[in-house]
C-alpha cells in the first residue's frame, strides 16, 4: 500500500488539534478506557483501518485486555466474553458506523438505553463519530500501520 499523502495531519494542523482535543476530552467521560478502546477497535474493524487496528488493539493489550476478547470481538454477538454494557456500546458502534445502512434501529438504540445514562449516550456517540473520522482519514490517505513502516524501512 503506498500513502496517499505523506503527513495529512500538518496539513490540516487547525482541525486535527481539535479531533486531538476531542480525543482527550474522552479521558475526562463517563466512559471507561477499556470501553472506549473496544469501541474504537470495533469502528475501525468495519472500516478496515489497519492504523487504528493495530493503535487500539495494542493499547488494550498493554491495558491488560485478554487476548481472547480481542480475537472474538469481529463475533461478539455470538460470545459470552462480553457484558450487556459493551454489547450495547458494541451494537450502537455498528449500527452508527454503518449508518447509511442501519438507520440508526430502535433495537439498537433501546439496547444502549438500557446500559447508559443520557449524558453516556451522547458521550458514546461522539467517541463514535470521532473514531470513524479517524479511520476515513488514514483509510483515506492510506497511513500504514506502525509495523508496515518498520518493514519499509528494514528492506
Amino acid at each position: 500500500m503506498t500513502p496517499r499523502l505523506d503527513n495529512p495531519h500538518a496539513l490540516a494542523p487547525a482541525q486535527i488539534k481539535a479531533m486531538v482535543a476531542l480525543e482527550a476530552s474522552f479521558t475526562n467521560s463517563d466512559l471507561p478506557h477499556p470501553l472506549r478502546e473496544l469501541v474504537k477497535l470495533r469502528a475501525s474493524q468495519i472500516n478496515g483501518c489497519a492504523f487504528c487496528i493495530h493503535m487500539h488493539s495494542t493499547d488494550l493489550r498493554q491495558h491488560g485486555e485478554s487476548e481472547m476478547r480481542l480475537y472474538m470481538l469481529n463475533a461478539w454477538r455470538e460470545s459470552t466474553l462480553y457484558s450487556a454494557r459493551e454489547r450495547a456500546a458494541l451494537g450502537w458502534t455498528e449500527a452508527l458506523t454503518r449508518v447509511a445502512e442501519t438507520g440508526a434501529p430502535d433495537t439498537d438504540y433501546a439496547a444502549l438505553q438500557a446500559e447508559f445514562s443520557d449524558a453516556e449516550q451522547v458521550q458514546l456517540t461522539l467517541l463514535i463519530g470521532a473514531i470513524n473520522v479517524w479511520n476515513r482519514l488514514q483509510v483515506g490517505f492510506r497511513a500504514p500501520h506502525p509495523v508496515a513502516v518498520a518493514d519499509r524501512a528494514a528492506a
